[in-house]
Order: structure tokens, then C-alpha cells, then sequence
């Protein structure tokens, strides 16, 4: 999919939304917003050169001579549909020009240590106080109140304290963090549900309000059914791979050109799995016959599998499985997955017009959300630092500072 500049009145039209965060929780929050049609004002420090993640290589967009701009893919994955303000809330102007924005502002997201904003008196307090509509929302590593709340807040923490990685590796491995930020990710996820909601509110009644997040309480939240297999039973969840603690056979296995995904959800689908093998007793033996019984009795079962499925080719595992209507499918390669049929029929690679960089635009990937009234657009490429100060200042009626 093809996008460029345009203009478009998305779900969140109207809603302006002040960026003091940086990174990749608070921004990928922003990003949904502003692909929601939110206008983003992303203020970016110039004593630093902007978000950090700006020079997080190494793979960067090209200018047309072919050395790397300060647009990182890194910062790409969460910064567009924004405008680039650049602003040093350490000066009394520039915390003066934030006050001003706040004061046009839906929505503040920042990422700042607890308190950190205090100082400059751009706290929610602070804001909240002067602008009782105001929407305002701190993320961090531990939330604003309990004993770690000084702590600072990165993915790999966040995801060894929450629990994650205890369940992530080989069983015999050592604890693995998931391969992307997963925990800033979600994180930003839950942000944009609680400005959403509290967005509702504010419609509803005119009252804004503070939302406390956190990328540990965040991350325990979503340890899901195995946080509630703990709580249920007392028992400590197990690493297991890429197997499923509640469902077997449900794990990657091994044939003779590589590896395939199998995940049987129920009784009849074993049976179905058993026919495709040959051995249509094996879905009859008492050990195997339920779920619980095969849970009971998982090492057996995926030994007896593994061996069975050894002399099979990928292409005969998958073809003959979909015909059964059980649930199979491939390992594929992130090349591998953006370039399917599948991909290009969601629009899940998106290019957006760039003329500042090689080839006039960059490729990145698309928002799923499909809404059949008010879709997704994609209005701005991620912006180069400061790019936009001077047009948002005088947008906003604002006196850019003194230099």
C-alpha cells in the first residue's frame, strides 16, 4: 500500500495530542493515535538530538547521497503520523511553550521518571490542575507509587521482573527475553485503550483525568492463562518451548526439509491428526484419547509424534492437515512473512512519501485495524528532528524562543 500526505478525518479527528515521551512504549501509544487521526506533536530535546532511538543502527533511511539520516528504522517503527517539535523543557521558554500546548492539548503522554516533570512544573498535578479536561498519562518502569517507582523502566527488565521470561526458552535453556520489545510494546497498547477511555469520559462529563501505567504491571497483566494456571494451582509454570501448557500436541516439530507448527485444539482434531499419520488407534488409546489424558501423559505422546513425523516433507505435512481442517502451519522468516499473498492483501507493508530520503518514501509496517467507516491513514512519514517546529509554533499561534 501506497500513502502519502493525505488529509483525512480518522476516528480521533480533532484530538491533539502532546508527545513527551520517547523510546517505544509511550510512542508506539502515540503512533495508534496519530494513525487514528489524532494531530501528534512530538517534542523532541535538541540538546540530545531527539529520541534516542534516532541513532539506534544500524539500519537507517538513505539521503540521496546515500549516508544515513538521523530517521533509524528503530524510530521509524513508532513515529509516524507525528510532527516534530524541537524544545528544551529544561528552559524556562521552552517550558513555557509546553504550558501553552498543554493548554490546546486532549491528551499528554510522557515517559519520565516519577516526578521528573515536577521541577519544570509540567506534572500532571500541574497540568491537570490548570486544565481540567486534560487527559494526561505517565508511563514508566514501575508506576508513580510502590517501593521501585524510582526505578528506571526498560523492556529487558520489565519482562525478567514480570515473569515473561521465566516462560520463554527451551525447557533445559536459560530464561529468554521475546525477540522484540514486547513489553513496551503492550505497554503502548494499554495506553491507548486508557486516553481512549478516559477520552470517553472527558466527552461524557468535561473531567480529565491522570493514568498511572506501568511496564511491569503491564507485562504481569498479560502473563494470561499461565499467570492463572499459577494462581489457581500454587504450581510454578514451566518453560516448555514452543509448546502450550493447557493443549497437547500443540509445538513445533521437526520433518524432513525443516520445521512446521502443529496446534491441536481438541479431541476431534487429534482424531483428524491421527488419520492423516496412519494411526487412527493412536486417537483411541486410553493415555490419548482427552486432552487431559494427553496433558498426562505429554512426553510419551510427543515422542511417539516426533518420530512419526521425521520421513514427512513440510509440504505434505501442511497441505495434508489443512484438508483435515487441523490447524497447521509454517515457520516463517520475517522476508518470508511480509512477502506472502496474505500480507499484501492486509496492506500489512505500507510505503509513505519521504522526499528527503533515497527512493522518496520509506516502507514500514501498516496499522491492523480495519474500520469500514473511518479507516486508518497514513498522513506523515516519520519526521526528521525538529522538522516541523516552525509551522506547529505558528499553527499554534506561539512565539518560537528566544535564541
Amino acid at each position: 500500500m501506497v500513502a502519502s500526505e493525505e488529509t483525512a478525518n480518522g476516528p480521533l479527528h480533532g484530538i491533539v495530542v502532546l508527545d513527551l515521551s520517547r523510546i517505544l512504549a509511550g510512542p508506539t501509544a502515540t503512533q495508534i493515535l496519530g494513525d487514528l487521526g489524532a494531530t501528534v506533536l512530538k517534542i523532541e530535546n535538541p540538546k540530545s538530538g531527539g529520541d534516542d532511538t534516532r541513532a539506534w543502527g544500524p539500519n537507517y533511511a538513505r539521503a540521496s547521497n546515500g549516508d544515513p539520516t538521523d530517521l533509524s528504522a528503530y524510530f521509524m517503527s513508532s513515529n509516524r503520523n507525528k510532527k516534530s517539535v524541537a524544545i528544551d523543557i529544561a528552559t524556562p521558554a521552552g517550558q513555557d511553550i509546553i504550558r501553552q500546548l498543554a493548554a490546546r492539548a486532549d491528551v499528554v503522554i510522557e515517559n519520565f521518571k516519577p516526578g521528573g516533570l515536577a521541577k519544570y512544573r509540567l506534572d500532571h498535578a500541574t497540568l491537570c490542575a490548570a486544565h481540567p479536561g486534560l487527559v494526561y498519562c505517565s508511563i514508566s518502569g514501575f508506576g508513580q507509587t510502590g517501593p521501585n517507582s524510582h526505578r528506571p523502566g526498560y523492556d529487558l527488565m520489565a519482562q525478567g521482573y514480570g515473569g515473561i521470561m521465566s516462560l520463554t526458552g527451551e525447557p533445559d535453556g536459560q530464561p529468554l527475553k521475546v525477540g522484540v520489545g514486547i513489553a513496551d510494546v503492550m505497554c503502548g497498547m494499554y495506553a491507548t485503550i486508557g486516553v481512549l477511555a478516559a477520552l470517553r469520559h472527558r466527552d461524557q462529563t468535561g473531567e480529565g483525568q491522570h493514568i498511572d501505567l506501568a511496564l511491569v504491571d503491564t507485562q504481569m497483566a498479560w502473563l494470561v492463562n499461565e499467570g492463572i494456571n499459577f494462581l489457581t494451582s500454587g504450581n510454578l509454570p514451566e518453560r516448555r518451548g514452543n509448546a502450550h501448557p493447557n493443549i497437547v500436541p500443540y509445538d513445533a516439530f521437526q520433518v524432513e526439509d525443516g520445521y512446521f507448527l502443529l496446534a491441536v485444539g481438541n479431541d476431534a482434531q487429534f482424531q483428524r491428526f491421527c488419520d492423516f499419520l496412519g494411526q487412527p488407534d493412536l486417537a483411541r488409546h486410553p493415555d490419548y484419547a482427552t486432552n487431559l489424558k494427553r496433558i498426562e501423559n505429554r512426553v510419551a505422546l510427543t515422542s511417539l509424534l516426533r518420530d512419526a513425523l521425521i520421513s514427512y516433507s513440510k509440504s505434505e505435512v501442511l497441505e495434508g492437515l489443512e484438508q483435515r481442517g487441523v490447524p497447521a502451519g509454517p515457520i516463517n522468516t520475517v522476508k518470508e512473512a511480509l512477502e506472502t499473498d496474505q500480507a499484501s492483501a492486509r496492506d500489512t507493508v505500507i510505503s509513505i512519501s519521504k522526499d528527503t530520503v533515497q527512493g522518496g518514501s520509506v516502507k514500514l509496517l501498516g496499522n491492523p485495524l480495519k474500520f469500514s467507516i473511518t479507516p486508518v491513514t497514513y498522513r506523515h512519514a516519520p519526521p526528521h528532528f525538529g522538522e516541523d517546529t516552525q509551522d506547529v509554533l505558528e499553527a499554534f499561534g506561539i512565539s518560537p524562543p528566544i535564541k
